[in-house]
């Protein structure tokens, strides 16, 4: 059966990256969304990319309907990126469970009505599932570590977690999931962590920035995000696992530094809060690895070369949505 990806939340960051992989690939993909401006896609495809995504709107906790789409479209795998981020579930703590977990669980029951047609179900989990660092041992975190959630968004996500594994062992619904730390390029605009990539764009306009937390932790490029998303998709395994992400475990001191080495202009109008976020700071990716073969991260400052370029030519273009890219 020739691939059909159906990609929800792919107005999002790391969803609009996955649409630009697959249809430079050739690959039919259909998207999943509330609804609202694709200015995420316009930024990082062409129109002539962008003409051949099938940009479907739905209620991701609608059960009748996404099935409908699924089954209409002749759907054979699932990217389930549909998410709300921390400051929106904090903000609307039902409203997130609706999106988050009732969302999930439609998305796992729709595949678990139609196994035959579905090939395979990949979903978004979070490194926000790990808790303070203090709570464990030293060194990169295991994924088998024990999930310690501060806020509703992680616990939400652990809760998915548990949902995959449910519908494996009552209804053999393969699945996997990954657990991405920080995700930084363009389209990173909403999140708890997404000032770093506001700098970056701060930094190529000439703006001073402040970014709102400082530490370590693991950063991964959004389009290798996706990448590791879709070949996922593509690597069908016993059981529901989840696992972390590799990427560049590094300072806000260093993604500060990057950026400068990039755009040295900027140098001194770049600025952090250094009070570290409640994450270990670094990340066992050697299960992932395994289950799917090494996967490609590129370094921290080839990533913000990459992401400065897209937003400069964006800009000239005219495709970039400078108060959506930039909003508080």
């Amino acid at each position: 059966m020739n691939e059909r990806y159906l990609v929800t939340g792919a107005l999002g960051c790391v969803g609009a990256w996955a649409v630009r992989r697959l249809v430079r690939e050739g690959v039919p993909v259909y998207t999943y969304d509330l609804g609202g401006d694709p200015y995420r896609l316009r930024m990082i495809m062409t129109d002539e990319e962008l003409s051949q995504v099938r940009l479907l709107e739905g209620d991701i906790a609608d059960l009748d309907e996404f099935e409908r789409v699924v089954v209409e479209c002749g759907i054979t795998h699932i990217l389930h990126l549909a998410a709300m981020q921390v400051p929106l579930v904090r903000a609307d703590p039902v409203r997130g469970a609706a999106v988050n977990v009732v969302g999930t669980t439609v998305v796992f029951e729709t595949a678990a009505r139609h196994r035959d047609q579905i090939q395979n179900l990949v979903f978004a989990s979070s490194f926000g599932v790990y808790g303070d660092p203090e709570a464990y041992p030293p060194g990169p975190i295991a994924h088998e570590a024990p999930l310690l959630p501060p806020t509703l968004y992680g616990v939400f996500k652990q809760c998915n977690e548990g949902t995959a594994q449910v519908y494996w062992r009552e209804q053999s619904v393969h699945s996997l999931g990954l657990r991405p730390c920080v995700v930084y390029g363009p389209g990173r605009d909403q999140g708890w962590t997404s000032t770093p990539t506001k700098a970056m764009l701060a930094a190529a306009l000439g703006r001073e920035y402040e970014i709102t937390y400082g530490g370590t932790l693991v950063y991964h490029h959004a389009d290798d995000v996706a990448a590791a998303f879709i070949a996922a998709a593509r690597t069908k395994l016993e059981g529901a696992p989840v696992y972390n992400l590799g990427g560049s475990t590094v300072s806000m001191a260093q993604i500060v530094a990057a950026i400068e080495e990039v755009i040295p202009e900027s140098a001194g109008k770049i600025g952090f809060d250094p009070t570290p976020l409640p994450h270990p700071s670094s990340a066992d990716d050697s299960a992932l690895n395994q289950a799917l073969g090494p996967l490609q991260y590129r370094s921290l400052v080839q990533g913000v070369r990459d992401t400065v370029e897209v937003f400069r030519t964006s800009l000239e273009a005219d495709r970039l949505d400078l108060e959506r890219a930039l909003r508080t």
